[in-house]
């Protein structure tokens, strides 16, 4: 069961390091990618700028225009980014599809671990995925490797340095982030 444990690290190492050297070969090294980073870089400290000098009450409504112009500046670019991201998203989900595959053939019906805990009720299928018995403490391989990669990948990101930037992600907005101040209209 360490074996295996070990083993599934590594694979999600080793398939982190894969899905980053073609994301590198594919988005990292191309003029366009570069160009649109340096980009949003540049509109993000602009904007971050331009937030810390609205102090003028008087004059606060167009600054605030100003301030919703290079919002919309900076998700366009945003865009344009996840576009050219997009290409090595569909090379890589098609890798890890055939990987998945073989891997599941490889672990299925073996524990893998002992998890300290018992898992939610609705990940129950994937913490206890094709294996025997009624004890949701064993752990498949598919949720150790879900767990793995998920810490992983972010830090080798981090690591080689393609991990996008602190103002840039807190600039663009995401799925996760509060909604602009403004409240409800």
């Amino acid at each position: 069961m360490y074996a295996d444990a070990l083993l599934i690290i590594v694979i999600s190492i080793l398939t982190a390091l894969l899905s980053e050297g073609i994301t590198w070969i594919l988005v990292y090294r191309t003029d366009q990618y570069k160009r649109l980073k340096s980009s949003i870089e540049k509109q993000s400290k602009r904007l971050e700028r331009k937030k810390e000098a609205v102090t003028d009450i008087s004059r606060q409504g167009g600054q605030k225009r100003k301030i919703e112009k290079a919002e919309e500046r900076l998700k366009n670019v945003n865009r344009d980014l996840s576009m050219v991201k997009m290409k090595s998203m569909v090379v890589i989900s098609f890798t890890f599809m055939s990987l998945m595959g073989m891997f599941n053939t490889l672990f299925d019906g073996r524990v893998v671990a002992k998890l300290p805990f018992e898992p939610i009720t609705w990940l129950h299928g994937l913490s206890h995925r094709n294996l025997m018995g009624d004890n949701f403490t064993d752990c498949s391989f598919i949720f150790l490797y879900i767990l793995c990669t998920m810490s992983i990948r972010q830090n080798i990101q981090k690591l080689l340095g393609n991990a996008p930037s602190r103002a840039a992600s807190k600039l663009a907005g995401g799925m996760f982030q509060p909604p602009s101040s403004g409240g409800i209209r």
